[in-house]
């Protein structure tokens, strides 16, 4: 009698440890079956066990509503040459967590990452005593925690992470602004400079530009000219070449022959455009 095979497990490399909200945000895209995720300390591990083929998928935040572009990994996503092939926004529900039985007057101070913290300063303003601690992720904070069995100490951090290491939330949804959410960005490392999804609806694309009148203006007047929106614009000085800068735009595509009949357009202003991806723009999701 012949047995089922079980389907392989897609294996999704996250920033963060088990519970982190990259995890949450790898569910949501992926569902909850037949995925394994695969914990990194830092983006740069992320992007190399990618890189390496250690993992099928990575997935990593770009953007948050709140406090901004994350620089360092438009750096990352260019330079390691993964492909974009998704994106999810996710709501940013931050919590403070602590061992059963602690109560907020216990608290004398709170680990969590600094953007964490920073999106809940407006709770913590009520709490003068309690010190605030940058670490290097939220759910490895709330591991932290239970690991070492630590009391008078708390962290900001998920309900799964909450879940996963058996701890309570003292107080939950602390963020100041309920309209907080992060970008992720799904990444796979396909070989091949140049992957073209015609179902696409959005890309992401790189180009450099010389410090140089109307440049910038140039390249915007030819998008608008084919009816391209740009939806995000990002820019960062490239080092070594003074007043020279790296541009990262996120564009909208109506209709698949006038965006490419755009990226031939403006390739002649431009040291090179790399397409960093072609795919289905994102859900947002509350929950």
């Amino acid at each position: 009698m012949e047995t089922e095979t079980k389907p392989k497990s897609k294996t999704i490399a996250i920033q963060g440890g088990y519970g982190a909200f990259h995890e949450i945000a790898a569910i949501k895209y992926f569902g909850d079956e037949n995925i394994e995720i695969v914990p990194r300390n830092t983006f740069k591990d992320l992007f190399q066990a990618l890189k390496k083929g250690i993992v099928d998928f990575g997935i990593t935040a770009i953007e948050n509503s709140l406090a901004g572009s994350i620089l360092p990994n438009y750096s990352l996503l260019l330079e390691s040459r993964m492909k974009i092939i998704g994106e999810i926004y996710l709501r940013i529900k931050q919590n403070l967590v602590a061992l059963p039985g602690q109560k907020i007057q216990d608290i004398k101070e709170v680990y969590s990452h600094p953007m964490a913290i920073l999106q809940c300063q407006s709770f913590f303003d009520d709490y003068p005593k309690i010190k605030l601690v940058d670490s290097v992720d939220t759910a490895l904070s709330a591991k932290m925690i239970a690991d070492e069995q630590l009391t008078g100490i708390a962290a900001i951090a998920s309900d799964l992470a909450a879940k996963k290491y058996k701890l309570e939330i003292v107080a939950e949804q602390i963020e100041t602004n309920k309209m907080n959410y992060t970008r992720f960005l799904i990444l796979q490392n396909i070989n091949g400079s140049t992957v073209s999804n015609e179902n696409a609806n959005k890309a992401s694309l790189s180009f450099a530009l010389a410090h140089q009148i109307g440049s910038l203006s140039k390249i915007l007047s030819i998008f608008s000219f084919h009816d391209i929106n740009l939806s995000k614009i990002q820019s960062m000085p490239i080092i070594g070449k003074d007043w020279e800068y790296q541009f990262y735009v996120d564009v909208e595509i109506a209709d698949y022959q006038r965006y490419l009949h755009a990226l031939s357009a403006i390739n002649p202003f431009t040291s090179g455009v790399h397409i960093l991806g072609e795919y289905t723009s994102g859900r947002k999701l509350l929950d």
